[in-house]
């Protein structure tokens, strides 16, 4: 049969065409369809923006740094008053050691009310609450002691605790035993003492304002008026005897939040709702002196 290069042509051409697109980059190469996908992915970036835009939506952004605590980087010691162990360790706490300006029992029992309510727990339930409302403004607390110990520490003991931790603020909690009448809180100070291992002269100053920001704070909170037999109505007392004050190098003060020996006075300090006001306005306080 003889060759028709026409129908041979024919015949050639639809085998050739596929592979002249293939090298062209068209329907049948990789790089026009990686292309459009890019293009259609552009698209519908686009798309959806301009459809937050015109449903009135705002664009995802980045969540802000949420703001700091009060408190973060401060610490704060609490010191709560005498041991509930303490009555089981007389000789132990009737050891003296040297407060500076003198030496002086380790530590006493405490007082209590009238029916019993020792002076030791309320200072524990009260320097509890403080401690949970001072973490929640972001402050590291330390507690000298949490009953953890048969008795003690002793006054010297519990000093060295708050200047180790190197704290911006201590506050050792109380309650008073005076007479039937005397009522109120008060706070005490440190005095000029300088002797032996004692040197407050770099704490009486902020110390007191320490003082002062509690004797508001507590006042608000709690709705008790300063002592009517100690500090001449200011709330505040300067003392020189007390070997947790004589041998602190960081701001500190003791705080009688009332007298255990008055009825009335009684009845605040056994009510946990009152304990919880108490602990707010010593809270406020070393907020309030804290943030200067």
């Amino acid at each position: 049969m003889p060759y028709d290069h026409r129908k041979l042509l024919a015949l050639a051409l639809p085998l050739a065409l596929p592979l002249a697109l293939t090298a062209c980059g068209g329907p049948a190469g990789s790089a026009a369809p990686q292309s459009s996908r890019t293009a259609d992915a552009k698209g519908a970036t686009t798309s959806s923006a301009s459809s937050a835009a015109s449903s009135g939506a705002s664009p995802a952004t980045t969540p802000a740094t949420a703001p700091a605590l009060p408190l973060a980087g401060r610490t704060v010691v609490i010191d709560p008053g005498h041991n509930p162990g303490n009555f089981r360790h007389s000789s132990e706490i009737n050891q003296k050691v040297d407060i500076g300006s003198t030496r002086k029992e380790c530590d006493t029992t405490g007082t209590s009310t009238n029916a019993g309510y020792t002076e030791a727990a309320f200072t524990l339930d009260v320097s509890h609450r403080l401690r949970d409302l001072l973490k929640k403004q972001g402050a590291e607390v330390v507690l000298v002691h949490d009953a953890e110990r048969p008795f003690g520490p002793c006054i010297d003991e519990r000093a060295r605790i708050g200047n180790a931790a190197k704290a911006d603020a201590v506050v050792s909690v109380h309650a008073d035993g005076s007479a039937t009448g005397n009522r109120g809180f008060h706070v005490i100070l440190p005095a000029r003492v300088s002797g032996g291992s004692a040197d407050t002269a770099k704490i009486v100053g902020p110390s007191r304002t320490l003082g002062e920001k509690l004797v508001s704070h507590f006042a608000r909170a709690t709705g008790s008026a300063p002592s009517n037999y100690i500090g001449s109505g200011t709330g505040l007392d300067v003392r020189d005897d007390l070997g947790g004050l004589n041998l602190s190098t960081v701001p500190k003060v003791f705080l009688e939040c009332g007298n255990m020996r008055d009825p009335k006075d009684a009845a605040l300090l056994t009510d946990a709702a009152w304990r919880q006001k108490a602990a707010q306005g010593i809270a406020n306080g070393i907020g309030a002196y804290l943030k200067g």
